[in-house]
């Protein structure tokens, strides 16, 4: 019943972590982790890391001093790794606060310009930061997306004015995985005369990016959406744009940031991305493979199962697959209980009742949206855990089938079980 992960390769990248083993119906088995959009285990390295540099970077002697150049060299690796300048990588807490600081601090910076640009299927901490500043008497503009969940960009382009201070924007759908095309907006926006901040939080370390390339003026990342630690993050800062600090205090990040800066993370967020990019088009391929091997044989087996946003531009990770008709906490507790972990979609709003706000914007009923899961997949994720998940969906519906077999009149559960692996 259980996947026999052992087969397949060894424990991934914790072991203590979600690869501990468990015991149920007196086996012993992995769990399955497929959450990954949501956050993800440490690498053996970073946990490492964690425990070292523990020094104040601004103290005069020799820990200091190694705490220092530690800090440098993590932010040395970053640039490199973005095509950034040093002094332009600036370390925070994570995604959440690299996105208030770049709307917030930017929006300080431009008094003489108000205007926001943002879309309908933007991570909450952007979403709620700009109404949040519209409360203040900011105008904000929320772009609508069509119904793949993606952004006409000749649309951000004539609602940019003359007063527009910042269009902010992700780079990838933390629910769905959709990709805008950062080149083409950023060229547009760029014609306009304003700035363009990114929320890479879900891209970085999952797509090449390449900021020496691509004309934004500030970027989100966050650690332990790549196998980094928690708690760490940086706002990449291109030279000359004007930005004033969030946290006042002390002068550390350039006198942009303040507070103690924690060196030990930064480190682990710097091994975290360097392994990432490492084998990055290779683990792309694969992933890709197993994930739409994934999606296929769900449309196959569920008739009233759809997989949400644009199939052909997002990342290789992530599936949003809805099934009509069924609550999302019914089948995630189900697999809960087979060990597998999932999300409805934004693991920071799972406990809202509301359906999720970028299916809705997509145009996706509420009685659908309701029934949607993201499956998030790691360069860790092997074939035999998505083999499992398809068959424990499949024994979901065949045990629901003899409860309320409405959703399942195009689906025979008799022939479901028989296209069980």
């Amino acid at each position: 019943m259980y996947p026999d992960l052992n087969a397949e390769r060894s424990l991934g990248p914790v072991e203590g972590v979600y690869r501990t083993p468990r015991w149920r119906a007196n086996r012993r088995f992995f769990p399955v982790y497929l959450d990954n959009s949501a956050t993800t285990a440490p690498l053996p390295e970073v946990v490492r890391s964690l425990t070292r540099h523990y020094s104040n970077p601004s103290s005069l002697y020799a820990g200091g001093y190694e705490a220092g150049r530690v800090l440098t060299e993590a932010r040395r690796q970053l640039a490199s790794l973005l095509g950034a300048q040093e002094g332009e990588i600036l370390f925070t807490s994570g995604g959440t606060e690299s996105n208030n600081w770049a709307i917030q601090g930017t929006l300080a910076a431009l008094p003489q310009k108000r205007h926001i640009v943002t879309t309908a299927v933007e991570h909450s901490s952007v979403l709620q930061t700009c109404r949040r500043m519209e409360q203040r008497g900011f105008p904000l503009t929320v772009l609508p997306v069509d119904d793949e969940g993606q952004l006409d960009v000749e649309a951000l382009a004539h609602a940019i004015t003359d007063d527009t201070a910042l269009v902010s924007i992700m780079a990838a759908n933390n629910e769905t995985g959709v990709l805008f095309p950062l080149q083409r907006i950023a060229g547009r926006v760029k014609e306009k005369g304003c700035l363009l901040h990114v929320d890479a939080v879900q891209a970085f370390g999952k797509m090449a990016i390449d900021l020496s390339q691509l004309p934004i003026d500030l970027m989100s990342l966050s650690g332990h959406k790549i196998h980094g630690p928690r708690g760490i993050g940086a706002l990449f800062v291109r030279k000359g744009t004007p930005i004033e600090p969030l946290l006042i205090g002390g002068g550390q990040e350039r006198g942009l940031r303040a507070g103690t800066e924690n060196v030990a993370a930064a480190n682990g967020l710097a091994i975290a991305a360097t392994q990432a990019y490492r084998n990055l088009p290779a683990d792309i391929e694969r992933i890709k493979r197993m994930r739409d091997d994934l999606e296929e044989e769900i449309l196959r087996r569920f008739p009233f199962a759809r997989v949400c946003g644009d199939r052909t531009n997002r990342l290789p990770s992530t599936s949003c697959i809805a099934f009509a008709g069924w609550s999302n906490k019914a089948i995630l507790a189900y697999l809960d209980q087979q060990g597998i972990s999932l999300s409805g979609g934004s693991a920071c709003c799972s406990r809202n009742p509301t359906p999720s706000h970028v299916l809705v914007a997509m145009g996706i009923a509420p009685a659908i949206a309701k029934g949607a899961i993201r499956v998030s997949l790691s360069r860790f994720t092997v074939e035999a855990e998505i083999r499992y998940l398809l068959d424990m969906i499949t024994d979901f519906f065949i045990d629901s089938a003899a409860i309320d077999p409405l959703p399942l009149s195009s689906a025979d559960p008799t022939v479901m079980a028989s296209q069980r692996r």
